[in-house]
């Protein structure tokens, strides 16, 4: 979807629409090559509310076992106001698929960290850190050090960035900051950017400087007809992430207003 850049809503529109018939006809989404090979996603689960406005978070979960994968960040998982409690049966999703949550403090009966959830199949936790993000609205990430195994560690940011294009730009120098400070190891910026713009009309322009060149740009939302790329999978090495597509099936268009996006990472 590189073709909608610097196009109009309407032209992204039907240039999102021939994509999607596109998709349809083609075979099944690809699947994993190897045991190398790391699946990972990220999804706005909308507080586990679909298209016909019912409350189902085990309609939720199963669009997770329909992705099966590695590393999965979830935004709006938690209620966004009163208690914030957490909105999934993390136990029994453990139980069917082996993701556990990176741990945080101080979320009460959340599952993570102002809605951000980030889960994982294997591995050790090194380190957490949670940020509050600038901006009007309560946003912020989660960033982990995860060691997958005895050679392969993983740093993934899991985010869910603002609504007003300036809080954007500001919430993407913190990030842009976290990783001027890190080392150099294999990193992913997962989560929904709210920003369909591509080009110099993006919010997260400043980005590419590190996460650069990113994937192409997969429309996500709505989930009925993808016409917007608010969420992004990206990765600070060339050739670190592939495959970036949507998991769009009869189950996801109804589950939440967006869609999961997926990927394949090589380490």
């Amino acid at each position: 979807m590189d073709d909608i850049k610097g196009r109009s809503l309407p032209e992204t529109v039907l240039l999102s629409i021939r994509a999607r018939n596109a998709r349809k006809a083609k075979a099944t989404p690809r699947k994993r090559v190897n045991d190398t090979e790391i699946v990972v996603a990220s999804y706005n689960v909308h507080k586990c509310i679909g298209t016909d406005r019912r409350f189902d978070p085990e309609r939720t979960a199963r669009v997770i076992r329909e992705i099966s994968p590695d590393v999965i960040a979830l935004q709006e998982a938690d209620n966004r106001f009163g208690d914030r409690a957490g909105l999934l049966d993390l136990a029994r999703l453990e139980l069917e698929t082996g993701l556990v949550p990176v741990p945080v403090s101080g979320n009460g009966k959340g599952h993570g960290w102002r809605g951000n959830v980030l889960l994982f199949k294997r591995g050790t936790v090194r380190d957490v850190h949670q940020l509050k993000l600038p901006g009007l609205e309560p946003r912020g990430a989660l960033v982990a050090e995860i060691d997958l195994d005895e050679k392969r560690s993983l740093r993934v940011i899991a985010a869910h960035l603002g609504l007003l294009r300036r809080s954007r730009s500001e919430q993407a120098r913190v990030v842009l900051d976290i990783m001027s400070s890190a080392d150099e190891r294999p990193t992913l910026l997962l989560g929904d950017l709210n920003e369909w713009r591509l080009g110099n009309r993006s919010a997260l322009n400043t980005l590419h400087t590190t996460f650069g060149p990113t994937p192409p740009a997969v429309p996500t939302f709505p989930s009925g007809l993808p016409v917007l790329a608010l969420d992004r999978i990206m990765g600070n090495r060339h050739g670190l992430v592939s495959g970036v597509e949507a998991h769009d099936t009869p189950l996801s268009r109804v589950a939440s207003d967006h869609l999961p996006l997926t990927a394949f990472v090589h380490l």
